[in-house]
């Protein structure tokens, strides 16, 4: 008994002293002389800050830049003037509250640490983090993470095994809740000849069952079942739910987390490396990432952990290399200009009338007065002459077929310049007149425009288009097409067409497409007297893929650019990871400081440092600009490092030749 007391008073002084414990971790949480931090993650990618705990390391080897060999090497003047190499020094630890990040194929990856520090931990406490992301004008909550206390996780564990019990209580099977017992005994007392079934095999159904012994087998099975035990079965069953919130009152949540890991004893500082990846989008120039969070205990929120700082991450593309200089083509413009149009105007059988109302013809002449009124209004073009060309389908003679395509040409000839004629007075009475100084009335002479009528006759050409294009022939059918088709004389062809037997389909469906009418527009341009000019125009498509590379779609820039193989091509390659491709074209260029340096990443990539340092070099002593610009370049930022260049000010620094 002794032992219980003691064991009883060793239990209420430890929890005393947790909660005490927990306490004053509440309190310096509050105090805000410790809290969890959001810093960089040491990468390849980024200058370190130079700190006094760092690990040395030399290097050098010889480049050359034109003529001369240099020497590079870390490296500063003594007293007595005199180069000597100086360790290339790498950080242990990253303060900086920004980052230089590359964007390479459209994509960036967003690296930070969550660091937790061990006085911030509880065995007894889930710590809730949640990073935030702002992307121009978007917060993009990210996956949280998730530190939880060993005793934390126990006693979610402990109301799961709860629940289990709960749930081990409920019985699913119904027939446990039958006295099968009592019922077999009462039927071998009183229905002996049912008990007699209990080794038969014979099937019987309800019905008989009912009809022999007066009771359906279900009612005996629910006189001897328990019915307050099935009740409370289903009373339990109902409370699942509540039983499930009154047990598991903090759920082990699996999905839409990043991490959650169980920390077992607070011996140190817990760090956690975040990776974000983010697709870049035009004008993202840089993310900004905070964290908060809350700590829990058991199903209380004990604290809410402030925002972060923001971590800014500065985002470098290549795609600020681009080329942005407008390109030309020289284009040729002829005076003299055709276009052209076909439509399909229908006439009754053996009629050269226009029908206004017949079939499509509505849109169709609508179509060609908005072609018309277009050309007539055109501030460059002059009308010439209108050429139209009226075809004929194959049923009835070539004889009568060509003129009957002649009067339909002649009559959408007269029927059009009709139309031209009235729009040209209404023209005229909308411009009103014009005076000269003396006061006499001024009458632009009207131009007649020409509209001829043409005949192509029968159209046996778009007849063996269609034909070929028909899904409703069949193969057999279109052979037998093509047999009467080779028949030179036309009459000839159209009665051996008649004795097919998809004529009908034929003629119904494929010969009103041959009554076409073409429209030959000759124009000239106003004011133009040669019969070419050569000039100059931007050129479009490769504008638009130097805008696909500033909007950072690679794919479309590609696409524009590809044909012209030149620098911004060699860019879009290099935005997209085609080094290949990219290389090919840059070395055939002029070695320009931006050729140097695209050269140097290329370089770089290819493990090819002593070329990459060359170009690098060349291209800052072309530009100083590329000097800054080294930095924000994974490629060139790490021969940065390892070389030590660019790496102190000039007058303490420089290359050793």
């Amino acid at each position: 008994m002794k032992r219980f007391y003691y064991l009883l008073i060793i239990a209420t002084l430890s929890l005393v002293i947790a909660g005490c414990s927990a306490q004053r971790k509440i309190r310096t949480l509050q105090s805000g002389t410790v809290r969890p931090s959001l810093t960089l993650a040491r990468e390849q990618d980024y200058i370190p800050d130079i700190r006094k705990d760092m690990v040395a390391q030399r290097d050098t080897f010889i480049v050359r830049d034109g003529d001369r060999e240099v020497l590079i090497m870390k490296a500063v003047k003594d007293e007595d003037g005199e180069m000597v190499a100086h360790d290339v020094i790498d950080a242990a630890v990253v303060t900086a509250r920004f980052r230089n990040v590359a964007e390479r194929n459209g994509r960036v990856d967003i690296e930070f640490q969550v660091t937790v520090p061990q006085s911030m931990q509880d065995s007894r406490w889930q710590l809730r983090f949640r990073p935030q992301m702002y992307i121009l004008e978007d917060t993009l909550d990210l996956d949280p993470v998730i530190i939880t206390g060993a005793e934390y996780r126990k006693a979610q564990l402990r109301g799961y095994q709860q629940y289990e019990r709960f749930l081990s209580t409920i019985v699913t099977n119904p027939d446990e809740f039958v006295n099968w017992w009592l019922l077999e005994l009462f039927i071998e007392r009183n229905i002996p000849d049912l008990y007699a079934f209990k080794t038969d095999s014979t099937y019987v159904s309800d019905e008989q069952f009912a009809s022999v012994y007066g009771v359906t087998e279900k009612e005996a099975i629910e006189h001897y079942t328990d019915d307050l035990a099935r009740k409370a079965n289903s009373k339990r069953i109902s409370r699942r739910e509540k039983m499930y919130r009154k047990y598991v009152k903090v759920p082990i949540v699996s999905e839409g987390l990043r991490l959650d890991t169980v920390i077992q004893n607070g011996s140190g500082d817990f760090v956690y490396h975040y990776v974000q990846p983010i697709r870049t989008r035009p004008k993202l120039r840089k993310v900004d990432v905070v964290l908060s969070g809350d700590i829990y205990e058991e199903d209380r929120k004990i604290y809410d952990i402030p925002k972060s700082d923001p971590l800014t991450f500065y985002i470098s593309s290549l795609s600020a290399f681009v080329d942005n200089r407008e390109k030309y083509l020289t284009k040729v413009i002829e005076r003299i200009v055709e276009e052209n149009t076909a439509c399909y105007i229908e006439f009754a059988s053996g009629s050269f009338e226009v029908d206004e109302t017949m079939g499509n013809n509505p849109s169709e002449i609508a179509r060609i007065k908005d072609n018309l009124r277009t050309l007539m209004g055109s501030d460059t073009f002059v009308i010439d002459s209108i050429i139209v060309t009226s075809s004929a389908s194959p049923e009835g003679t070539i004889s009568f077929n060509d003129r009957l395509s002649r009067r339909r040409s002649e009559g959408i000839s007269g029927y059009f310049s009709a139309w031209m004629n009235h729009h040209q007075d209404s023209l005229e009475r909308e411009r009103g007149f014009s005076v000269d100084e003396q006061g006499n009335v001024i009458v632009e002479k009207r131009r007649d425009i020409p509209m001829l009528g043409r005949s192509s006759g029968e159209n046996w050409r778009m007849l063996d288009r269609l034909v070929e294009k028909d899904t409703l022939m069949t193969e057999d059918e279109k052979k037998s097409y093509i047999s009467s088709a080779n028949i030179k004389d036309l009459d000839q062809r159209e009665k051996s067409l008649q004795s097919l037997g998809c004529y009908r389909h034929i003629r119904e469906k494929l010969y009103p497409h041959l009554r076409t009418v073409r429209f030959d527009f000759h124009l000239h341009r106003k004011g133009m007297v040669k019969d070419t000019v050569h000039t100059t125009v931007l050129d479009t498509a490769y504008m638009n893929g130097v805008q696909a590379i500033r909007d950072r779609d690679y794919e479309r820039a590609l696409t524009a650019l590809r044909p012209y193989n030149d620098y911004n091509t060699a860019i879009a390659y290099l935005c997209m990871d085609y080094n290949a491709s990219a290389m090919q074209i840059l070395e055939g260029l002029d070695r320009t400081a931006q050729v140097n340096y695209m050269l140097a990443v290329l370089y770089s990539r290819r493990g090819e440092e002593q070329k990459a340092v060359e170009c690098y070099v060349r291209s800052c002593s072309q530009d100083p600009s590329y000097i800054h610009r080294g930095n924000l370049d994974p490629e060139i930022a790490v021969l940065i490092r390892r070389y030590g260049l660019n790496a102190a000010p000039e007058d303490e620094f420089e290359y050793s030749i």
